[in-house]
């Protein structure tokens, strides 16, 4: 297992002046991207970036929710509920109460799946081995207990391929991230960012 402090990430400006993020991890197939984690402080409404070929899920970790306008409706964004959508989807993001603080996962649907479980307190869940693929746990409130390390929020611990056993207190919340790989023999590598 290895953990990255909220507190180790580097502050990234976006050029358009709208927001911040924070590089968490990426892995790669050969020069392919597979998958990248980020945080991202997000101070005003705006448009999207265009990632194609990618699926994103967006989780609001901190402060208001977001609606995700585009040409055939809106997604709403709300604290701590995980939501899926295609890179490519031309999306105008429109706060609804104020700035926030998201975390996105953004894979190559052609080299692995992923998933954003939530997970709040008093809970013990039962957190089964990636087979082929990636585990990590993110913290959004209080000091959720991954194989005896506290998780405190906006910290990313990541377990591997390998089972977990998470205590969570009343209070305390996280984000359990899921990585499969498709092809279990592709020599995927993970980066953590700040290391």
């Amino acid at each position: 297992m290895e953990i990255l402090r909220h507190t180790d990430l580097i502050d990234v400006p976006w050029k358009n002046g709208g927001g911040i993020t924070r590089e968490i991890a990426t892995a790669t197939l050969g020069s392919r991207t597979a998958w990248r984690l980020s945080r991202a402080d997000v101070a005003q409404d705006g448009p999207f970036s265009d990632f194609s070929g990618v699926v994103r899920i967006l989780t609001v970790v901190s402060g208001g929710g977001v609606d995700l306008e585009h040409a055939t409706g809106v997604l709403n964004a709300s604290l701590w509920s995980p939501v899926r959508f295609d890179g490519a989807l031309k999306v105008f993001a429109r706060l609804t109460d104020g700035p926030l603080t998201d975390l996105n996962l953004m894979f190559d649907p052609s080299i692995c799946d992923g998933e954003v479980i939530v997970h709040r307190g008093p809970c013990e869940p039962a957190v089964s081995a990636a087979s082929a693929g990636m585990i990590a746990f993110h913290g959004l409130a209080g000091t959720p207990v991954i194989d005896g390390v506290s998780l405190s929020p906006g910290d990313t611990i990541f377990a591997g391929n390998s089972a977990a056993s998470p205590t969570l207190k009343a209070g305390d919340a996280m984000l359990e991230i899921r990585l499969h790989y498709l092809d279990q023999s592709a020599a995927i590598k993970l980066a953590i960012a700040a290391r």
